[in-house]
């Protein structure tokens, strides 16, 4: 919400609705289903490079893995009613080195929204050092594979070889139309009478494009998918395996490749479980974390912390 000229509050709504009437409103990516779609796609596959073991089992592993990779963090709280559990959380206060000092819980089961102090109270882990999730990676990478697909969709459907009638009244227009539902239908032969041809005895109809192969580019437009989403297994800790396929890359630029892929995973697992071990001393739980999938390939150190 802001505030107009006049000091009137207006909605996010209210906004959209005015700048869609200036502004291009014809192609929309972000909050879309196709973007959507794409979206649960990507953090699934992050979920799947992470494993956090030894949880007790009245935690929801679901609840916990969506708050840890999504929000970028996750409390571990006691309660006088459920026991040590996992919190969705905020972070309020700062420390001399400019750290958040308090989780704050706003879970309406839980009496008195505590505010416990992380480290004494309550544990906090973490997916990222600075207290990001990986949301933000997720939704570009969405928002790039909806716009290459959506693109390959609409190129698909302008492929379609299409044919202009001429005709001279609705009932030559009809008779185009059965003419063209029997060919479309798969009919061996189609019989036409012969009005339908022009007094010189030419057909009345013409193709409306000729060069359809040069416009051509749903298999481009499906490889560059599948490059954005190899790009994102490399940004979340998965070996790219396609530079290792390509002719005339070297074992040193396979290497090279492996070495950049391992550098963000290998930090995320790190910060995972540096906050499993701080959850294990204050509550006496027995958490790890490790990656499963890929890391023998990329060479990725994924010994747990118990």
């Amino acid at each position: 919400m802001m505030l107009g000229a006049y000091g009137a509050p207006f909605t996010y709504e209210q906004i959209n609705n005015y700048a869609s009437s200036y502004q291009p409103n014809t192609i929309h990516v972000t909050d879309t289903a196709l973007s959507g779609f794409f979206q649960r796609y990507l953090i699934q596959k992050v979920i799947g490079r992470y494993r956090i073991d030894g949880m007790p089992e009245y935690w929801s592993d679901t609840y916990f893995y969506y708050t840890l990779f999504v929000l970028g963090y996750i409390a571990i709280i006691e309660t006088d009613k459920f026991g040590v559990i996992p919190q969705h959380c905020g972070l309020y206060g700062y420390d001399v080195q400019y750290q958040p000092t308090h989780a704050t819980i706003a879970n309406p089961l839980i009496q008195g929204s505590p505010r416990p102090r992380i480290g004494q109270q309550c544990a906090l882990i973490k997916m990222m050092p600075d207290y990001g999730g990986c949301w933000d990676l997720v939704q570009y990478y969405a928002d790039m594979m909806a716009l290459a697909s959506e693109t390959a969709g609409v190129d698909l459907i302008n492929s379609k070889l299409a044919y202009v009638f001429v005709s001279k009244n609705a009932a030559m227009a009809n008779s185009f139309k059965k003419l063209y539902s029997q060919i479309a239908s798969g009919n061996p032969a189609a019989f036409a009478d012969k009005n339908l041809l022009s007094e010189e005895g030419d057909p009345l109809y013409f193709q409306f494009s000729q060069n359809l192969k040069q416009n051509y580019i749903f298999g481009d437009l499906l490889e560059d998918i599948i490059k954005l989403e190899t790009r994102f297994e490399s940004e979340i800790g998965l070996s790219n395996v396609n530079i290792a396929k390509a002719s005339g890359v070297s074992s040193d630029e396979v290497q090279a490749n492996n070495e950049q892929v391992e550098t963000r995973a290998k930090l995320w697992l790190r910060t995972i479980q540096d906050g499993c071990r701080d959850a294990n001393k204050l509550f006496g739980l027995n958490l790890s974390a490790r990656m499963v999938g890929g890391e023998q390939s990329a060479g990725i150190n994924s010994d747990t912390v118990q």
